[in-house]
């Protein structure tokens, strides 16, 4: 089994903005390119999770509920796109909770593995920061670093290590991944 591990916002929708939340549908911007990279791990033979810190519910600035709409609505756009997530999973918990669900915890990435009884073959996880790659550190899996987000190439200095891959947005991680790694 393969299995692609998204980070949501700054890979699949637009980045707010450190600091910021996209705390309602409204607010959710899909990267150009990132429904149809989606479609493509499907078409690749990837099952396709997203993991995702949303410390913006136990801060109180969005809602749990605010979060299921936005990614009800998510999950509807990407089917009329004829791609699909084979689960969605998030940490609603601030770094001082000390879960294990945060991210670079890889509490989630078990989650989900083990409610679908994988055992992946082939793994990434794609992001847009540097939590995302020390979680896949974590997990022992290739980290895809996406610059389409947080991170940027001119922090390249302050990077504790080089992510296994590099790629401006989704799209060009997808045509790269199922190309090479795809049925």
């Amino acid at each position: 089994m393969k299995v692609i591990f998204l980070d949501r916002d700054g890979v699949i929708n637009e980045y707010p903005g450190d600091g910021k939340y996209v705390t309602r549908w409204e607010e959710f911007k899909f990267i150009p390119g990132s429904k149809q990279a989606i479609r493509e791990f499907n078409q690749a033979g990837f099952k396709v999770f997203v993991i995702s810190n949303q410390a913006g519910v136990s801060k109180g600035i969005y809602s749990s509920q605010d979060l299921q709409v936005i990614t009800r609505k998510m999950i509807a756009s990407l089917k009329k796109e004829k791609a699909h997530l084979d689960g969605v999973y998030y940490c609603p918990h601030q770094e001082k909770d000390n879960c294990n669900c945060r991210k670079p915890k890889d509490g989630l990435l078990k989650k989900a593995l083990s409610e679908f009884r994988i055992k992946p073959k082939i793994s990434f996880f794609i992001g847009d920061s540097f939590l995302d790659m020390k979680a896949a550190k974590n997990f022992g899996i290739k980290g895809v670093l996406l610059l389409s987000g947080k991170e940027k190439m001119a922090n390249r200095k302050n990077w504790e290590f080089t992510p296994d891959y590099i790629f401006d947005n989704l799209l060009s991680a997808s045509r790269y991944i199922c190309s090479h790694y795809g049925r």
